[in-house]
């Protein structure tokens, strides 16, 4: 990392932040219901064969949403629609807004349309281990969940419109009611459909559950929206120059999501080969993995984007506020994401056991995912850092950077995948199942390297960028101190229920990183402690 100086936070830097904290709010709300989902479909399905088959076919069509929705979406979109606001042309942005979602209609429309009826095919083609009633559900599950993916593809469009209009919380807040129709589902059929041979049934209530939550979700933040855009018209407007813009960013963005689409696919697809189980381990410890990602990666790119979209002057006041935003924020992703991989790492069986350990949830499967977490931990702040960096490509209207190094990414990770996960249990002497922790330690050692390759060329085109040597230094050191008192608390307390167990750990764990970063000045601990003061004098 640079040892690069970082100035004061800005006014427009604090609002930034205030924003984030918005973001970050929704997020974890959603985060949070998200993980209660899990837990309620640990407790019913555990890691059997019909929730191998659930997650395998809810990846399917969620590649539509990761396609079309927020990330190729928010890339091409929201720099445009953001200029034209802060140009105060809210009559040509409203038009833009009304032709990109005629057109971002049509398309999810028509591929819905296809995967209902090429589930078997896909289904085929990326879990290439199930056979049987595995595979069987897994194409019906298919067909049930494509036509809600379609609906939050549109509900990725609003989120587009709110971010621009810096409506930030509604935007992330509403998959909590995506999440609430799944476990209602879940908790209406579960009595009753709870034995071994009526789990397949049950995944599909859980289906169905789905879509009706992405309609909920979408109709959610639609009124809002309509609100904001003035003069939304829909028209298939394709000879607008703005528009025009919007789709040839569009397609860079949509092939690097479908890259790393391709790649996540492949890593289902080996993962079908290592045994039972291994499935929904992999979509368990990714759930978790995803956490910190949205909360702190997520919520700063989010609107870091809206922001540096709309930074306006001659090329170098504009590379300067850039390199400004940049770097605070990645120095507010690494304070959180740091302590987050390094209790991945260290404490894993704590976090995993409290948050699914029940019913047909075991230990075993506690300490299943946390091996597979551990590896997802290695790449967990390049990643976080590659999406603000790629943000801040996308905010110069350049797709085709992130698209460049994505591919790289991918086909690194398949090829040191492939061989970590098939031949790395073998060389360890250790069953092939364990073979998903290899999986996700490759996929973060090609983080790394995508990330590396996206600064290099970013500093080359605005100025030095990263965080300062020094002040990783302290993070580091804070995490790893926190996680040595926290496994001395783990060994005291012994075993207890895991909730109780993570509440007596986890907390000395976050108490010694907040304590150590104010002391070693670390500013986001300090702002931190500002704002908990503030709240105390109220």
């Amino acid at each position: 990392m640079d040892s690069t100086n970082t100035n004061q936070p800005s006014t427009k830097t604090t609002n930034s932040g205030k924003h984030a904290l918005l973001v970050a709010a929704g997020i974890f709300l959603s985060r949070i219901f998200g993980l209660v989902r899990a837990r309620v479909f640990a407790y019913y399905f555990g890691q059997t064969w019909s929730a191998d088959a659930f997650n395998a076919a809810f990846r399917i069509p969620n590649m539509l949403q990761n396609l079309f929705g927020e990330g190729a979406l928010s890339a091409s979109f929201i720099p445009v629609y953001a200029k034209l606001l802060a140009q105060d042309d809210e009559a040509e942005a409203g038009r833009v807004a009304g032709a990109i979602f005629a057109l971002l209609a049509l398309v999810v429309a028509c591929l819905v349309l296809l995967g209902v009826f090429a589930a078997p095919w896909l289904v085929g083609l990326i879990a290439v281990g199930f056979t049987g009633e595995r595979r069987e559900l897994t194409i019906q599950i298919v067909r049930v969940l494509f036509p809600g993916t379609g609906l939050l593809v549109l509900s990725a469009w609003c989120l587009g419109i709110l971010n621009s209009h810096k409506r930030f919380f509604l935007s992330y807040v509403s998959p909590v009611l995506w999440n609430l129709a799944i476990i209602a589902a879940l908790f209406i059929f579960g009595k009753k459909h709870a034995s071994d041979t009526q789990l397949g049934h049950l995944a599909m209530m859980a289906a169905w559950g789905s879509v009706i939550g992405s309609a909920i979700q979408f109709g959610a933040q639609l009124p809002t929206v309509l609100r904001l855009v003035k003069g939304l018209r829909l028209a298939f407007d394709i000879k607008s120059v703005q528009v025009r813009t919007v789709t040839r960013n569009f397609l860079p963005a949509f092939v690097s999501r479908g890259v790393i689409q391709i790649s996540a696919f492949v890593d289902q697809g080996i993962a079908s080969l290592l045994g039972f189980g291994a499935v929904t381990a992999l979509t368990n410890a990714q759930t978790l993995y995803t956490l910190p990602v949205s909360l702190f990666g997520m919520s700063v790119s989010a609107v870091e984007l809206a922001a540096m979209s709309s930074a306006v002057g001659n090329q170098a006041d504009i590379n300067a506020q850039l390199r400004q935003r940049l770097n605070n924020g990645m120095q507010r992703i690494a304070f959180f994401i740091v302590p987050s991989a390094v209790a991945f790492l260290a404490l894993g069986n704590v976090i995993v056991g409290a948050l699914l350990q029940s019913g047909r949830f075991t230990a075993a499967d506690s300490n299943y995912v946390w091996a597979i977490l551990a590896g997802s931990s290695i790449g967990l702040l390049a990643s976080t850092l590659a999406r603000l960096n790629s943000s801040t490509y996308y905010a110069l209207q350049d797709t085709r950077t992130p698209l460049k190094f994505a591919i790289v990414r991918v086909t690194l990770g398949m090829i040191l995948g492939y061989t970590f996960a098939l031949y790395g249990p073998g060389w360890c002497g250790l069953e092939a199942k364990w073979g998903a922790a290899f999986l996700t330690a490759a996929s973060g050692l090609a983080g790394w390297v995508e990330f590396l390759l996206l600064r290099r060329q970013l500093n080359s085109r605005i100025g030095q960028t990263g965080l300062p040597l020094i002040y990783s230094c302290k993070l580091w050191a804070a995490a790893l101190l926190g996680a040595a008192v926290a496994w001395g608390v783990k060994l005291l307390v012994g075993p207890r229920h895991p909730l109780l167990v993570a509440t007596l750990v986890l907390a000395p764990y976050g108490l010694v990183y907040f304590i150590v970063t104010a002391a070693l000045g670390a500013t986001e601990a300090r702002a931190l402690l500002g704002r908990f003061r503030r709240l105390a004098q109220r």
